[in-house]
């Protein structure tokens, strides 16, 4: 799913860490733990422990773990086999491996009309 346009792995959450409360970030962000708050970053990646309660606008996410919120993604979002998603998805493209669970309302947009529309996706 990441490209050569991928920034660099800026925050990680551990296995046995958890985070109460916003995180922005202009590079990747990796959980393995869990994380409590909305995010806004260019790509998310939530491993297969990994657990966010709260809102995603980001470029890309990829899910192997569990995301309960609404998904803002002016790319894509790939659920992988282990991966869960409770909330509803607005992105350009979504894919989703056999095993993958979601449960929502999914909208489909153009790339970078996302930004435009709901402004949520947008990086500065």
């Amino acid at each position: 799913m990441f490209n050569s346009k991928q920034e660099k792995l800026e925050v990680i959450v551990g296995a046995d860490s958890a985070i109460h409360g916003n995180v922005t970030s202009k590079g990747t962000i990796r959980i393995d733990g869990k994380l409590e708050g909305n995010i806004t970053s260019d790509c998310l990646i939530i491993g297969e422990k990994g657990v966010v309660t709260g809102d995603a606008a980001v470029r890309q996410i990829i899910v192997g773990g569990r995301l309960t919120g609404n998904i803002n993604a002016s790319e894509g979002v790939d659920i992988q086999r282990t991966g869960n998603i409770y909330g509803d998805i607005s992105a350009a493209r979504i894919s989703m491996a056999e095993g993958g669970n979601f449960d929502g309302r999914s909208t489909m947009h153009r790339g970078k009309e996302a930004n435009n529309k709901n402004g949520a996706a947008k990086i500065a």
